[in-house]
């Protein structure tokens, strides 16, 4: 079976941005769209607040009541069309309490090294720079040091859902080459895996790479999708959306690869079911 014809209409979305972060529609322009493309369910995701953040990609700490409230609103106002749960996109470095949260999802988007924050999904002239100036041009030294966090991010933010666990491969076609047969970087991520695995809690197949151009195929890539379903591993497809346009993106192939990797889909996070 081919992308092409697995036919999936996405019935429920759980990461997504607004203009309460990065994103570039608001959270009621986000809903009526989720409606008008047959969702039956959505979730929303805020960047959780950060010390480091400079560019405005994270929620302003002063601002997340707000966010909670809105969302809370659109709940409410559109109860007869569509359910919506008002969750966070925890990240491994923020101090962010998440009990007011329906659900988190557990991120690093970032690596710490001599007292500097390196986003791994900023650009890759970013990730280029750093794996030169901190890990002495050693590129596997750096997805190392990205997948010893990416291990604890569980434990580190009690998320209910993993988060595009190999978003360093974010820029992979764009000229940050990872080997995916290098022995070191395979070490890595299943080093990662296997602790998160322990948690029992589901891995993201995540889409937004795909409709920001930067990969063709989702998070994580289809070697780690096999590695996860031959160890127990289970998955939610997403779509890290930062606007309307892309809610829902490419289902169908992430059905398909999770599908041909033997990894099964569930339908809970945390206490939600959908």
């Amino acid at each position: 079976m081919s992308p092409s014809e697995t036919i999936l209409t996405p019935k429920a979305d759980f990461h997504m941005h607004t203009v309460f972060c990065d994103g570039k529609n608001t959270a009621e322009e986000m809903v009526l769209k989720g409606i008008e493309i047959g969702l039956s369910v959505i979730g929303f995701s805020v960047h959780s607040p950060l010390a480091h953040d400079k560019s405005g990609w994270c929620i302003r700490p002063d601002r997340t009541e707000e966010y909670r409230a809105e969302i809370h609103r659109l709940r409410d106002r559109y109860a007869d069309k569509i359910r919506v749960y008002c969750g966070i996109e925890q990240d491994y470095f923020s101090k962010t309490a998440t009990d007011a949260y329906d659900y988190v999802i557990g991120s690093v988007h970032a690596i710490f090294k001599h007292g500097q924050y390196v986003d791994v999904d900023h650009s890759t002239e970013t990730s280029q720079r750093a794996i030169s100036e901190l890990y002495g041009g050693d590129i596997y030294a750096y997805a190392e040091a990205y997948y010893d966090l990416v291990g604890n991010v569980v434990t580190k933010t009690n998320a209910d859902l993993i988060g595009h666990f190999d978003l360093i491969t974010k820029f992979k076609d764009c000229g940050l080459a990872f080997d995916p047969e290098n022995p070191r970087y395979i070490k890595a991520w299943q080093t990662a895996a296997d602790k998160l695995l322990q948690t029992g809690k589901p891995f993201e197949i995540n889409t937004g790479a795909i409709s920001r151009g930067y990969r063709k195929t989702p998070y994580p890539a289809v070697d780690i999708m096999r590695y996860l379903a031959e160890h127990g591993g289970k998955a939610v497809i997403t779509s890290d959306s930062h606007s309307t346009d892309a809610l829902g993106t490419a289902y169908a192939l992430a059905y398909h690869l999770a599908k041909e990797a033997g990894l099964p889909l569930v339908h809970k996070i945390g206490n939600i079911e959908f």
